[in-house]
């Protein structure tokens, strides 16, 4: 039945929906497995009604050809029962099958595929409610709806039956004058005329109901706002604590990155903004490599450990800002800057000859 939790306005997401199928609750109508199953028995009917002539006809000419020198006893009734039997199953095998095709088809077009053993199993966990079942089987709006669409099934073929017969009055007085094939010749026809009829207004109930099946899964589906943000958070995590949990990455790179400052062989600045720190050596890359990088209070906070490690500082705000831009943490220098960094690490390098 359509929810009644005013609360519940928001789509099912795609998990509700899985879970719900995995638990074998999908919108499938009967009403659909009536109609193609009428449909096709009809059909299959019209197709073999001359083979099932002939076995019935074998049936009656054993049974009537026998019935002079019969004898009832255990063997020969049980002769006589075995020959009918074999006939009945040739004879309605090919309509069986049809049937079963017709109704298989009609639940595979509504719902896929689907296997699930969720439905045989007991919900011990859910509590019994006299009341809520009772409400459920006689005032819910599922309930109203088999009950209107039953009567009207009813009413279908109770006013098809009329209309056919009352078409056709004036052809039964003749009647009177037909041998037996001729008068079950007329039933046929009149009973066939009738399933086309039938056939066709349970077609649109069935393709009306299917759409309010659909319509009350999707109702019955619908989560409340809390219910999508909880989901949400178990998908995809609790934003807060992600939230947290960067910042935690975010203080823990800082911190191995300033670890590293120590290292370097000199620290580019912008010279106040940007603050990027360098490190040469021909055994670890072939070109400098950028140990650490920052801007702001991260750029001071490499600056001031640089000053406390006796490593150079050079301002150049071009180099600086081309190296915070276009290379990360741990990666070397591209070669358009090669030129840049050399000449300022040869600058050092002379410098310190020059102490020494």
């Amino acid at each position: 039945m359509p929810q009644s939790d005013p609360s519940r306005t928001e789509k099912p997401t795609e998990k509700r929906q899985r879970e719900a199928r995995e638990e074998g609750n999908v919108p499938k109508s009967e009403e659909v497995s009536k109609a193609a199953t009428l449909l096709f028995g009809v059909v299959a009917l019209w197709i073999f009604i001359g083979k099932m002539g002939e076995h019935l006809k074998i049936i009656f000419v054993k049974i009537f050809t026998q019935a002079p020198t019969f004898t009832l006893d255990k063997s020969s009734l049980y002769g006589l029962l075995e020959f009918c039997l074999d006939e009945l199953i040739i004879m309605l095998l090919p309509m069986f099958v049809i049937l079963m095709i017709a109704s298989y088809l009609s639940v595979q077009l509504q719902v896929g595929m689907l296997f699930t053993t969720e439905v045989f199993k007991p919900k011990l966990g859910e509590k019994f409610n006299i009341i809520k079942g009772m409400k459920q089987a006689f005032f819910s709006m599922t309930t109203v709806v088999n009950l209107f669409k039953n009567m009207f099934q009813i009413l279908i073929i109770g006013g098809v039956a009329y209309f056919v017969i009352y078409k056709n009055m004036h052809t039964f007085g003749p009647l009177f004058y037909q041998n037996t094939i001729g008068i079950i010749g007329v039933i046929l026809q009149y009973s066939f005329e009738m399933c086309i009829y039938v056939i066709i207004l349970m077609l649109i109930i069935a393709i009306i109901h299917l759409i309010y099946t659909r319509w009350d899964y999707e109702e019955n589906l619908k989560m409340t706002k809390d219910e999508v943000k909880d989901e949400q958070k178990q998908q995809y995590g609790n934003p807060e604590l992600k939230k947290e949990q960067r910042k935690k990455m975010q203080e823990g790179s800082q911190r191995r990155m300033m670890e590293d400052v120590p290292r370097a062989d000199v620290v580019v600045t912008n010279p106040t903004q940007l603050a990027v720190a360098l490190r040469y050596d021909p055994v670890e890359a072939p070109a400098p490599l950028v140990l650490a990088k920052g801007a702001g209070q991260i750029a001071e906070k490499i600056k001031q450990i640089a000053q406390e490690n006796d490593i150079p500082i050079k301002e150049d705000k071009a180099l600086a800002q081309a190296l915070y831009k276009s290379v990360e943490i741990g990666d070397v220098i591209p070669e358009e800057l090669y030129q840049s960094v050399a000449s300022i690490l040869a600058q050092l390098y002379k410098f310190r000859q020059q102490r020494q």
